[in-house]
């Protein structure tokens, strides 16, 4: 029955059912803000039950796209409505709907104002972020990936801290700019192949001077998505001014599209410029984990330090990727999802003391052991887990990008093993701080430990940490084949390409014999 279904369709826009309930209820305004939460919460549920239905009927097996839906669009243009999964986009989208019900419990009592539209903004950007994960034609896809900014742009801009207007545009002309030079390479690339079907585009071969140029164009949109040094300066302000389930869902979802973005375009459709490039960004990699795990461990702000390790985590991503080794790509997957659920958890973890204190500042906290013994269970399995540990799945990933880097160079390997004894460091510390200690401010003493919604949200994130530490083949069996399959298109390509080359070098040595 699934498989009749345009499953993908009916995941991406199902919560437009919602975003319609929650217009049409009417009552004072308490009402309104109660419903509202409401209807999202169950959309955003009833979403996820339908992205298992993709889950479900996806061979893990089967190389390519699968589940594909294609309706002719703009039919003047050759664009076309096109929609699939394969092995690297299939989990972003379950870790997509994941998130966006915990997002709706971890606004539940802090968002007071203006609930309505803030549940529409969440609802609206779980369907651009599920549609750029299944778009398969290059303008659909660019709709989707810069429809994003706007829902983030309001959350951060209407419902953020007090400097919520400076990062709100700082964060929307960062992303923005860089996406503008990858709308021109895709109407380069359209001009060269005559269609955007993703699909037709992967059979075509660009010329290598082109490809430099098309390849530099996707990477200024895809590196600030990411973000890689050095230009992740919009981040931390965008970090810390976003409400709680802003946080949650800009280092969970939004900085993957960047890592996704490489995977899907960059490497696959550019081989020689993926070449060529490729040791400039392992370059960029390195500073990142290196640089932003220094920074981090001087951060007073809680949200501050976990932004910045974000950006050293991504570094790890980045890193894996382009050393275009199997280990080092899957490697980069599971980091992307590990990240994806481990720093949801800390910024969740920060949003439940900051709803009872209101005060993100490290110094302010001490020995909350004492009287929140749940909630620092909770954030010591998930400090523990960006740290590494093994049997989490923060170690999982990490651990392959250093082995599949360690086959290309042993120094790259060797800088960016530095950052998860540096990780450690920021990590344990902003721990110490929080957790242990003596109970000194009085105001610390009346704070109730996790409520029955907290605890829920964390034990599902646990689990999942757990499971991906202890179990990581049910993920790597899905992502596997993709990595393959993406490496024996890369290696075709190329050798194809010192085909041609040769076999235009043999003729232009005739010409020279003959004359």
């Amino acid at each position: 029955m699934i498989s009749e279904l345009p499953i993908l369709s009916l995941t991406t826009f199902f919560p437009l059912i919602g975003i319609l309930f929650i217009l049409l209820i009417k009552g004072d305004a308490a009402t309104v803000a109660r419903n509202s939460k409401y209807v999202a919460l169950w959309t955003t549920i009833l979403t996820f039950i339908l992205s298992l239905g993709i889950i479900i009927e996806y061979n893990p097996n089967q190389v390519g796209y699968q589940l594909v839906e294609q309706h002719t669009w703009i039919k003047n243009l050759s664009i076309v409505y096109k929609m699939g999964v394969d092995g690297f986009s299939v989990l972003f989208i379950l870790l997509s709907t994941f998130l966006m019900p915990l997002c709706i419990v971890a606004s539940w009592s802090s968002i007071t104002k203006r609930t309505r539209e803030y549940m529409i903004a969440f609802l609206a950007l779980e369907i651009l972020m599920v549609g750029m994960f299944c778009a398969l034609d290059l303008i659909l896809f660019y709709v989707f990936f810069e429809g994003v900014l706007i829902p983030m742009f309001l959350i951060i801009g209407i419902w953020g801290g007090d400097r919520r207007i400076y990062s709100s545009f700082k964060f929307f002309l960062y992303t923005f700019l860089g996406s503008v030079l990858m709308l021109l390479a895709m109407i380069a690339m359209y001009i060269q192949v005559g269609t955007t079907d993703l699909m037709m585009i992967e059979s075509h071969t660009f010329g290598v001077h082109l490809q430099h140029w098309l390849w530099l164009a996707f990477f200024a949109s895809f590196a600030v998505k990411v973000p890689m040094w050095p230009v992740h300066t919009w981040l931390p302000d965008a970090h810390v001014e976003a409400p709680t389930a802003g946080s949650v869902i800009l280092a969970g979802v939004l900085l993957k599209m960047g890592g996704y973005g490489f995977l899907r375009f960059s490497v696959p459709l550019f081989p020689d410029a993926t070449i060529s490039f490729a040791p400039y960004v392992m370059v960029l990699s390195v500073i990142a984990v290196i640089y932003t795990s220094l920074v981090a461990l001087v951060q007073s702000d809680m949200k501050k330090l976990i932004a910045y390790s974000s950006v050293a985590h991504m570094g790890f991503v980045t890193l894996g990727i382009f050393v275009m080794t199997p280990q080092g790509m899957t490697g980069a997957m599971i980091q992307m999802l590990s990240h994806g659920l481990i720093s949801s958890a800390l910024f969740l973890c920060v949003g439940v003391v900051y709803d009872r204190l209101h005060t993100r500042e490290i110094s302010r906290y001490g020995g909350l052991v004492k009287i929140m013994p749940f909630y620092a269970a909770f954030f010591m399995l998930f400090t523990m887990a960006s740290v590494g540990l093994p049997g989490t799945s923060g170690f999982i990933g990490e651990f392959l990008v250093i082995i599949g880097s360690f086959k290309v160079s042993t120094v790259f390997a060797t800088l960016a093993a530095t950052g998860m004894i540096l990780g450690a460091a920021y990590a344990l510390w902003l721990y110490r701080r929080v957790v242990f200690g003596e109970l000194i401010h009085e105001d610390l003493k009346s704070l109730s430990d996790l409520s029955g919604r907290e605890k829920y949200s964390f034990a599902l994130l646990g689990c999942l940490v757990l499971w991906m530490g202890i179990y990581p083949t049910t993920f790597t069996d899905i992502i596997n084949p993709a990595v393959e399959n993406l490496l024996a298109k890369h290696k075709k390509q190329l050798a194809a390409k010192d085909a041609l080359l040769k076999i235009a070098q043999a003729d232009s040595n005739n010409e020279v014999k003959l004359s």
